[in-house]
């Protein structure tokens, strides 16, 4: 149990890490001697040092450097031992003359893949791998799943009346989207916002509610926006294209893709693909020079309901408002209302937490 709870804090360390140490894992590493921890760290930044890094740092810095040697070092993730942005760890911790090594699961990235393992176990280093295993592999499923699939994590996220609408036909952005939810729900979406890559929405959302997409009700970075716009349709002043707060990237339909770019020619932060199928447009954003690990879609209904018939999400995250479409819709705003009904997700879909205060449900793929 007490080798759990080491295991347990590297994950807590390691979630300091999101929304900036992707496209890199998020990783802890805490360092034991004798029942105490002398050192710990997590992987800050993508380009800086690893958690493996910061953590021997951190013991030295507390004058236990003599201690390595007689210590045990836990990390949720294999440390590399490839040279890339950063030297690799492995290779530290044999310098270090570590002697015992706690490995969460192995790095399914090319270039480490065992070999980080294999590495500490030639220079004669104990190592063990798979303590909480299916958590660490949980925790960086995102990464995982960028690795693996050669696709960003997709989260799905709406919001929808009780009687299971998005919201209703209005005829122009004039009338504005009701509120749903709470204050609470507000930030926690904008933490998700600093906490994820990219956030996408389609043509009729960025019509009719030109959202802005950005990080206010919380701290951190404002995460890469992507629109769809097959038909160049939407106009150029909305906030995605001219409020200079974030990247945006177009996507539009490969004929259009010129049009497109020069439209937005004089712009530093707009970008423009283009795309024939959702895997097109996933694995764009994957590659470079976005680099998109993890995509919330935000919709509309169409938008999401492409993603779910295409089988490309990994989980949904539904609020459920305890108003109606009429109450939220009351006769002086819209007479008759017509509801856009909530999309539907698989009977496959497995709910995995709950968060009733704010009428959250989450579901898995």
């Amino acid at each position: 149990m007490t080798e759990e709870r080491y295991m347990k804090r590297c994950l807590e360390l390691a979630a300091l890490g999101a929304g900036s140490a992707s496209p890199n894992p998020m990783v802890g590493c805490v360092i034991v001697h004798d029942g105490r921890i002398i050192g710990e760290g997590w992987h800050r930044k993508c380009g800086g040092p690893h958690a493996e890094v910061n953590a021997v740092a951190d013991a030295e810095a507390n004058g236990y450097g003599n201690l390595l040697p007689e210590s045990t070092l836990y990390v949720n993730l294999e440390p590399c031992s490839h040279w890339g942005r950063t030297p690799p760890c492995a290779e530290l911790i044999v310098e270090k003359r570590i002697p015992h090594v706690v490995v969460g699961c192995i790095d399914s990235y090319c270039e480490v893949s065992g070999r980080g393992v294999a590495r500490m176990r030639e220079a004669g280093i104990d190592v063990r791998v798979g303590l909480l295993e299916e958590e660490c592999l949980f925790f960086n499923r995102r990464f995982f799943t960028a690795q693996n699939e050669g696709r960003p994590y997709v989260i799905l996220k709406w919001a929808q009346t009780a009687d299971g609408y998005l919201d209703a036909e209005r005829p122009s952005s004039a009338l504005p989207a009701a509120w749903m939810t709470g204050e609470a729900a507000r930030v926690l979406v904008h933490r998700w916002r600093a906490e994820e890559d990219a956030i996408l929405v389609g043509t009729r959302t960025a019509t009719l509610d030109n959202p802005s997409l950005t990080v206010r009700a919380w701290q951190g970075r404002n995460p890469l926006r992507v629109v769809f716009d097959r038909t160049l349709s939407l106009p150029t002043d909305l906030n995605l294209f001219s409020d200079g707060a974030a990247r945006t990237v177009l996507f539009t339909a490969p004929e259009r893709r010129a049009e497109a770019a020069e439209r937005f020619a004089g712009s530093e932060l707009v970008a423009v693909e283009s795309y024939e199928t959702l895997n097109d447009m996933l694995g764009t954003l994957r590659g470079k020079p976005y680099e998109v690990q993890s995509l919330i879609v935000e919709g509309g209904r169409q938008v999401l309901e492409s993603f779910i018939g295409a089988g490309l999400w990994d989980e949904a995250r539904v609020f459920t408002s305890p108003l109606s479409l009429r109450e939220l819709y009351p006769a002086d705003r819209l007479p008759h209302p017509t509801g856009i009904p909530a999309p539907i997700l698989p009977q496959s879909a497995q709910m995995t937490d709950q968060m009733p205060a704010v009428g959250l449900t989450i579901y898995n793929r």
